[in-house]
């Protein structure tokens, strides 16, 4: 086949389009999931900072919401949703300027293929989602200043600067940014040290941190003291590194994994592609460093970090978007097809994975978690994206005939103790029918419900209260809850079904008549 007489731009805009549809489609079959409607929060109560995140993922839900004026998982998700599309295209065009539009169509394709940037953070509404937009155009202003260094202009590095800045106000991590690139600088091309613009580029970067520092600073840095009980431990953790690697394999598909992982061990082939490529006023011999420099040392760091604590997977998300555009240029000379085979499995293993994932969800429901009547349910992923809506059709029903027979008093709030499932019961259950959610317990189990406190009133003297416990998250409230109370009243659960098989229960227990209200999590300003 004559790859030059392919319109790639023309495929990429195909996938592209195709992708968002599919998404589209997705978010009306799929429900929020725990840190999707955790992330609500963030527009709920705007700052400057959070608990646990900077703010973008805040604003982009804001942006997509039209301000929470329509709210709706599609709503939720679209900035998601789009933030990939732009990003696909950036990686297209990333691919395009360093090798050929075959690589960038390939990295392209992996993109869309990795269910870390095609799903986790392109279709469900994440802090990566808006990273990883910021995060593939510094990629490709970089990979320009390499390239290309006659055509980059202060302008570029003023963008670039702001770019790594706006990845940085998604996940802190986007720093990283300046760390891979000025370890490449130092390297392999020290004279841009004479560079006066990257100094004000780096300043940008710094000037878009004052927000997260004003934050931290009024509120005694509790978010990096939080974070730090995560990142330190005592004694090496084998079986925590290894979790780690195997989540990551699997969050990036694992046909993605390997398709990737070839090009690195075949590193010297991989090397005279580059190397003998003839464009055109273009300096190709640096790039293999630079992008090894933006993704390996990344992926190594967490590694690190996974041997002490344990690690999230998609903490090194971000590193492999680099390794896509090495796998492009690879895949782009030893593959003889537009669609290489171990992508055309990958493809196939993502189609499969989301197939049975709706499946599961409305059409085989299995019981894939714990069987048992004091947690069931839990650890079925199945409950992460459905059940809330036909609960809190439910729970709607159950206040109103409460009220209605005097069982409860009216306006009841809903009282929660941990960030999850409040989040969900603050978008789904509370939201609709406009009740209080009010959180109690430490600040390390509410996160940013500590916060939207501070902006609404207490329980008060005399009031009753709901406390929602869904069964595959178990918990007994009495404790933590009952001293504030006079009383426990009735306790009723609800099932939640598919096609015969219960999935969970949702357990509501009703507090009656306050006598002692709590102390707040946090001072009120």
């Amino acid at each position: 086949m004559q790859y030059s007489k392919v319109d790639y731009p023309k495929k990429t805009i195909w996938l592209i389009g195709i992708a968002v549809i599919v998404k589209i489609a997705l978010s009306f079959l799929l429900e929020l999931g725990n840190d999707e409607v955790y992330y609500y929060t963030y527009a709920v109560q705007p700052d400057w900072n959070h608990f646990d995140h900077p703010p973008m993922v805040g604003w982009l839900i804001q942006l997509s919401t039209l301000n929470l004026n329509w709210v709706s998982t599609l709503s939720m998700r679209l900035g998601s949703i789009l933030a990939a599309a732009i990003s696909t295209w950036i990686v297209f065009r990333t691919g395009t300027l360093i090798h050929t539009e075959r690589a960038g169509w390939i990295a392209a394709l992996l993109y869309n293929c990795s269910i870390y940037t095609s799903i986790i953070a392109g279709l469900f509404i994440m802090p990566d989602s808006p990273q990883l937009l910021f995060f593939t155009g510094s990629i490709y202003l970089m990979a320009k200043w390499v390239v290309k260094p006659h055509l980059f202009t202060a302008i570029h590095w003023i963008v670039l600067g702001s770019l790594i800045g706006l990845a940085t106000l998604s996940k802190v991590h986007g720093l990283y940014l300046w760390v891979g690139f000025g370890g490449f600088i130092l390297f392999h091309q020290i004279k841009t040290l004479k560079q006066p613009f990257l100094y004000i580029a780096v300043l940008i970067t710094l000037a878009t941190l004052i927000p997260i520092v004003y934050w931290n600073f009024d509120n005694d840095f509790i978010t990096y003291t939080f974070h730090s009980k995560r990142v330190l431990h005592s004694g090496i953790q084998v079986a925590s590194l290894l979790q780690q690697i195997a989540g990551e394999i699997f969050y990036q598909n694992p046909l993605v994994y390997i398709s990737c992982l070839i090009p690195l061990i075949r590193f010297k082939k991989l090397k005279s592609i580059v190397q003998n490529q003839n464009i055109p006023n273009h300096n190709s011999a640096p790039i293999v460093a630079l992008l090894l420099w933006l993704s390996l040392p990344l992926i190594v760091l967490f590694w690190g970090i996974s041997l002490f604590n344990p690690t999230l997977p998609h903490w090194t998300g971000p590193g492999f978007i680099v390794l896509f555009l090495l796998a492009g240029i690879y895949w782009s000379e030893l593959s003889t097809t537009i669609f290489p085979k171990l992508i055309q499995w990958a493809l196939g293993f993502l189609v499969v994975l989301v197939i049975g994932l709706i499946g599961l969800v409305h059409i085989f429901p299995f019981q894939l978690g714990s069987k048992s009547q004091e947690n069931l349910g839990e650890y079925n992923p199945i409950n992460d994206v459905t059940g809330w809506t036909q609960f809190s059709a439910d729970f709607k029903t159950l206040t109103e005939q409460d009220e209605k027979n005097a069982i409860m008093r009216a306006k009841a709030p809903i009282i929660v103790s941990k960030w999850f499932p409040a989040g969900h019961i603050l978008f789904y259950t509370a939201r609709p029918i406009q009740k209080q959610v009010i959180a109690i317990g430490s600040i390390e189990d509410v996160h940013k419900f500590a916060w939207i406190n501070q902006d609404q009133p207490s329980v008060q003297l005399g009031q009753d209260a709901y406390f929602i416990q869904p069964s595959n998250l178990p918990f007994n409230p009495t404790n933590l809850i009952l001293p504030y109370f006079e009383k426990m009243g009735k306790t009723d659960s609800i099932q939640i079904q598919e096609r015969g098989v219960v999935l969970r229960i949702f357990y509501v227990y009703r507090f009656k008549n306050c006598q002692k209200i709590p102390a707040p999590i946090l001072a009120r300003k």
